[in-house]
């Protein structure tokens, strides 16, 4: 009798698998269960290998709700693993997926949090925004302002004391002070917001830097790494060791076959020469904390790990949660900064690539 390879798929296995995603599209098409299900439902496609256009058609879920409660979802799992109250859990299973949505960028405890205060205030989508907003700027701070608590109601109210006093239009500056009054949990943060309905002074906002942005543009600045064999005599095998360098467009980044990482040459700018512990990050122009103007493309950042004493005028990058994040900071955060941000590199702008490789064409 003829053994079954190892690598050979289980035939009942694929068999309950196909059958578990065509349960799951059904769920997804007669909008059975909770919402929650739904994301989760989703997140599971996504894995098997089903775009978020193949769900759409499959199920009439479009790709931005489906992001929508997939991440919600996930929300919704964090502040349930934090012991959110049993009224906050069952509310947020039934409705919510926008509000829990905009919470994704707290931590699981701001989540927690949050998710108390938006329920007992009934806020919608919007002021969970604001919400989270506030939370996560506040988390930044150095020092609790005076008169203010660390508590959401006062979060917001002391965000909202903040915007007022740099707006000069009476409107909406009353907006603000009511909204920050009918939030705020302490008598001390009323009393700030109170002190702005007779003192009608306009603090101006310290506005953020702009980022140190570079172009390439000269075919001649376009670097290109090269392997080094070593130096003769050398034998062959040594030859054949050099692992396949594969180039990455659009700054010529390369990544060796097998190995996880890639490097990039950047022109020996004094910025960059004077860096002690530089490394590359990159990011679209358009997700940057101020925005380049213009057509979005991928831009390096290059940071200097060794620079991590605060500096009014720089960009840094810092820890949330985890991830990594590009900010601007007008006082000093209490978060450690990993190292500040020397410049933004953006692409040469080749119209034709093939010529740089044919000079022979424009001589």
């Amino acid at each position: 009798m003829t053994e079954t390879p190892h690598n050979s798929p289980d035939p009942q296995q694929t068999s309950k698998n196909s059958e578990d995603i065509e349960n799951l599209i059904l769920l997804l098409r007669r909008k059975e269960g909770t919402w929650v299900e739904w994301g989760q439902a989703c997140a599971t496609l996504q894995k098997a290998g089903y775009s978020s256009q193949e769900i759409f058609e499959e199920t009439g879920f479009e790709p931005v709700q489906q992001n929508q409660v997939i991440v919600g979802s996930q929300v919704y799992t964090s502040i349930i693993n934090a012991g959110v109250s049993e009224n906050v859990r069952s509310h947020f299973e039934r409705v919510g997926s926008d509000i829990l949505y905009e919470l994704r960028i707290l931590t699981q405890q701001h989540r927690a949090i949050a998710t108390e205060f938006i329920l007992s205030h009934n806020l919608d989508a919007d002021d969970a925004k604001d919400l989270a907003k506030a939370i996560k700027d506040f988390s930044r701070m150095k020092t609790i302002p005076e008169g203010f608590s660390d508590r959401p109601g006062d979060i917001v109210a002391y965000q909202c004391w903040k915007v007022a006093r740099q707006h000069n239009d009476l409107q909406q500056r009353s907006r603000l002070i009511a909204k920050g009054l009918r939030l705020a949990d302490s008598p001390t943060a009323r009393k700030q917001l109170e002190q702005l309905l007779t003192d009608f002074t306009v603090v101006s906002d310290k506005p953020a830097p702009r980022l140190p942005v570079y172009r390439l543009e000269q075919e001649e600045e376009l670097p290109r790494i090269l392997p080094v064999v070593g130096k003769l005599p050398l034998n062959t095998e040594d030859l054949k060791a050099v692992p396949l360098v594969e180039e990455i467009e659009p700054f010529g980044m390369v990544k060796f076959s097998g190995g996880a990482g890639a490097w990039v040459a950047i022109p020996g700018w004094q910025v960059v020469m004077q860096a002690e512990d530089p490394v590359v990050v990159i990011e679209n122009s358009d997700r940057l904390p101020t925005p380049i103007p213009g057509k979005t493309e991928e831009v390096l950042l290059v940071i200097d790990r060794a620079q991590r004493e605060w500096l009014e005028d720089s960009y840094f990058i810092v820890d949330q949660a985890g991830k990594l994040e590009i900010l601007w900071f007008e006082e000093a955060p209490a978060n450690p900064l990993l190292g500040r941000v020397l410049l933004a590199l953006r692409p040469k702008k080749i119209i034709d690539q093939q010529l740089i490789k044919d000079l022979w064409q424009i001589e």
